[in-house]
């Protein structure tokens, strides 16, 4: 007799109280509709407004707010429609409402493109001067600097029409990459498990990864990457063309290099970035001996690339049902203020949270809403410590939208990715405090750690790691280097090298790692996940501390949304990024785990 799989449940049958409640942005699909032809008749006026930016502080202001307000019945259409299609991707109703409001988006877009590259022929004098005499402009005041700060990296009109009219041609790099990447490239068939076949392909991939089975580990790894071998020259192709677009576009706006270019858009100093380089490779050797400790534990002679994503210690230890996290979150949040956990209890009363999974609802967990709904949260419930932390998470980007939104005007209504980690980061580190205080068997608080460990590894190490390889070929084609599969290669190999430490053994096929990054495409992006993990930590340290006004700072961010650069919502938060301080500070978090695990792991072997 063979059990009969578990089936996933149809949409209708899930527990009305385990779904969100999306009557909160329209009561039915009829309210929609009003609001999408609002949406439409509005529109043309648009056209109307283009060209009167300089007709004076009134008109200034009527085309300002028309934007803003478009904008915001848009958003309302946009996540209403992208939730409703996420929670049953085969629904073909919601399937259309998302298709509709998707090319209202793009139609919108293209309407009020104007104003921006029109206010940019005004003077400085003439806009802030409006912004003197039209008491009702004085709030669009961080707004209006913030887009005339770049002004002189704006070029003519003629010449901005040129550029922008060849952005399909300097996106068909990444483009090209990504088609390649996802569409084209057919990868190996091999053993898995119990000797049955396994497709590889990249999810399957990251899946064999943390198999416990070293020698489909090993046949994963080599399999995948005998196919980036294959097409190596065409991937460098690709990349350094995608480099070459950002230098020549850095270049033709003035810019000293194609990092100040990326950085400028949210004024952050490169300092910041040089301090995350300089700082994780002065502390490399903590990830050294995490390596030393991870080939001990798996009682390896050699400790190679396929070995570094396996469990440490086996299968999970704890599991914790949705209702039981909800119990640990709001005690791992404590530290927050009741202030917070009113918002934390909203979330999980209110019926924000899309629970658990459902036949054709989209995988994966997000934060979403706009600025007049609740911040939503998507979750596909399975009972595992993993998805406590993807709760906490979650929330932590919830209250931040809350609390933005609560506390700041619709055009500041938002914030920037880098700023979104830390706060989803910060609940993180609370809930690991949390499990270390309350969790008593040595074994669970050794899976804790272990889970904090991997965390910082991939988030800090691993991606300053990119960014240190990001901008060493953004400089080397800058000086005329040609950016061959060799060239990155070589380089890439000894990178890495540095990285992990004389514990891991090279391997020939991480050279070509570089090849199968899809953020080197994205133009100086991943440096945002390593300085945010660790403003998080260094924060959360803070609070856990209770250091004098720590909460209330942190508060204070939370609220700030885009009013102010992001660098300046962090200083008032307590963390100057300009500095190394906090860098340390969480590397000094992550010694102190290393260290307990150490500890433990000599009583548990």
């Amino acid at each position: 007799m063979t059990d009969t799989p578990k089936q996933l449940p149809l949409r209708e049958d899930v527990p009305v109280a385990m779904t969100w409640d999306l009557t909160k942005i329209f009561e039915n699909d009829e309210a929609f509709e009003a609001t999408f032809s609002e949406v439409q008749a509005i529109l043309p006026k648009a056209q109307t407004l283009k060209g009167t930016l300089g007709n004076g502080a009134q008109a200034f202001l009527e085309a300002l707010e028309y934007i803003l307000n478009v904008s915001r019945q848009l958003e309302l259409l946009y996540v209403y429609s992208h939730l409703k299609n996420d929670q049953d991707t085969a629904n073909t109703t919601y399937q259309g409402l998302y298709g509709r409001a998707s090319a209202l988006l793009s139609q919108v877009s293209e309407a009020i493109s104007w104003f921006e590259p029109e206010l940019l022929t005004l003077s400085d004098e003439q806009v802030l001067g409006y912004l003197e005499e039209e008491a009702q402009l004085s709030h669009y005041r961080h707004y209006v600097e913030q887009v005339i700060a770049n002004r002189s990296h704006i070029l003519p009109q003629e010449q901005e029409a040129l550029l922008a009219g060849a952005g399909e041609i300097f996106r068909s790099p990444s483009t090209t990459f990504s088609v390649l990447n996802n569409a084209d490239l057919e990868f190996p068939i091999i053993d898995g498990e119990n000797g049955e076949k396994i497709q590889l392909s990249h999810g399957i991939y990251g899946q064999l990864m943390e198999s416990t089975n070293r020698e489909v580990r090993e046949a994963a790894f080599k399999g995948i990457y005998s196919v980036y071998k294959q097409f190596r020259n065409t991937f460098a192709t690709t990349l350094s063309t995608n480099i070459k677009a950002h230098n020549f576009q850095a270049k033709v706006r003035h810019f000293e290099s194609a990092r100040e270019a990326a950085l400028s858009h949210n004024h952050i100093p490169e300092a910041v970035y040089d301090n995350l380089v300089n700082v994780v490779n002065d502390h490399l050797p903590l990830l050294h001996r995490y390596m030393a400790l991870r080939k001990r534990l798996l009682k390896l002679d050699t400790l190679h690339t396929y070995d570094l994503y396996t469990p440490l210690l086996g299968e999970a230890p704890i599991r914790y049902s949705y209702e039981e996290s909800v119990e640990k979150a709001l005690e791992a949040l404590k530290p927050m203020g009741e202030e917070y956990l009113a918002v934390v209890k909203e979330a999980f009363e209110s019926r924000w949270i899309d629970v658990v999974e459902n036949k054709g609802k989209r995988s994966g967990a997000y934060s979403s809403g706009a600025y007049d709904t609740p911040p939503y949260i998507l979750m596909n419930w399975h009972d595992a410590l993993d998805q406590l932390y993807t709760l906490v998470h979650e929330v932590g980007h919830s209250v931040h939208s809350y609390f933005t939104r609560k506390n700041q005007p619709y055009v500041y209504g938002d914030y920037s990715i880098f700023l979104a980690e830390i706060a989803s980061t910060t609940n993180e580190n609370l809930l690991t405090e949390y499990l270390l205080k309350t969790e008593k068997e040595p074994i669970v608080r050794a899976f804790i750690l272990n889970h904090y460990l991997d965390g910082f590894k991939g988030t800090v190490f691993r991606q300053t790691q990119f960014a240190e390889f990001e901008h060493f070929m953004h400089v080397e084609d800058a000086k005329g280097t040609p950016l061959t599969s060799e060239f990155l290669s070589e380089n890439y190999g000894q990178l890495n090298q540095k990285y992990y430490g004389e514990a891991l053994t090279e391997d020939e096929e991480i050279r070509l790692e570089w090849s199968r990054i899809p953020h080197f495409y994205y133009n100086y992006y991943v440096f945002q996940y390593s300085t945010g993990f660790s403003a998080a930590a260094a924060l959360a340290d803070k609070i856990l501390n209770e250091e004098p006004e720590a909460l209330e700072k942190y508060l204070t961010y939370l609220k700030a949304g885009s009013s102010d650069f992001p660098i300046e919502v962090m200083k008032k938060a307590g963390v100057d990024m300009t500095q190394v301080t906090y860098l340390e500070d969480a590397m000094h978090v992550f010694e102190q785990r290393l260290n307990e695990l150490e500890d433990l792991i000599s009583e548990l072997v």
